[in-house]
């Protein structure tokens, strides 16, 4: 569904226990005059991400942060797929990590599963960065936004800022990886623009219809 509109100083409740993510949304939604506190902040549970998408993981969120709080909340599910992975990990990103996460290994699980298969060329390890927003009312009702960013897999991983396997991704048309890119270079929003990340790129369709 679709109609829903935030207005200055209405709360907004970032369906995310990842501290990651939410530096990232601060960053973002910054000047926009929002009430942002996240989920993690009130106390609410997690749900289980059972979706096989990253639509129905990210409804999944949305909704039970709305449902909880009583409040518009934002999520975000994304990840990373692989061509030459036939898509993988994709929704199962995070879960590729462990518990507790640890990114590093699961970068050298990508990296070996590429090897296994001879893919050593920048021209077959080709990947995207996958980002779906909802924006999800009390009531029910949401709106989905969706971006990608596209790029190569380079090993070794470079550049210690991002996070998640960040330092193994270089967007296309760019020689550092989003590891190695501050926060504005990653982004690159600015009203009117698409931005560079995938996160960016959702956003600004975001921002478009709900701000």
């Amino acid at each position: 569904m679709s109609g829903l509109k935030l207005n200055r100083g209405e709360r907004l409740v970032l369906a995310t226990h990842n501290h990651g993510k939410l530096v990232e949304f601060q960053d973002m939604l910054e000047g926009f005059g929002l009430d942002i506190v996240s989920a993690g902040e009130l106390g609410l549970d997690e749900p289980e991400e059972t979706g096989t998408t990253f639509v129905e993981n990210a409804r999944l969120k949305a909704h039970a942060a709305a449902k909880a709080s009583g409040q518009i909340a934002l999520s975000d599910d994304s990840g990373i797929s692989v061509d030459a992975l036939d898509g993988a990990p994709g929704v199962y990103t995070a879960d590729w990590a462990g518990v507790p996460r640890n990114f590093q290994n699961a970068m050298q699980k990508v990296e070996d599963l590429l090897i296994e298969k001879g893919v050593t060329a920048p021209h077959q390890r080709r990947a995207q960065f996958n980002a779906v927003l909802c924006l999800a009312h009390p009531d029910g009702r949401d709106t989905i936004f969706e971006g990608i960013c596209p790029g190569t897999l380079i090993w070794p991983p470079r550049g210690e800022m991002g996070h998640g396997y960040d330092p193994m991704f270089m967007p296309d048309g760019h020689q550092k990886t989003f590891g190695e890119m501050t926060a504005q270079e990653k982004h690159a929003w600015a009203p009117g623009r698409t931005g560079l990340s995938h996160r960016a790129r959702a956003f600004a369709k975001f921002v478009e219809a709900s701000l």
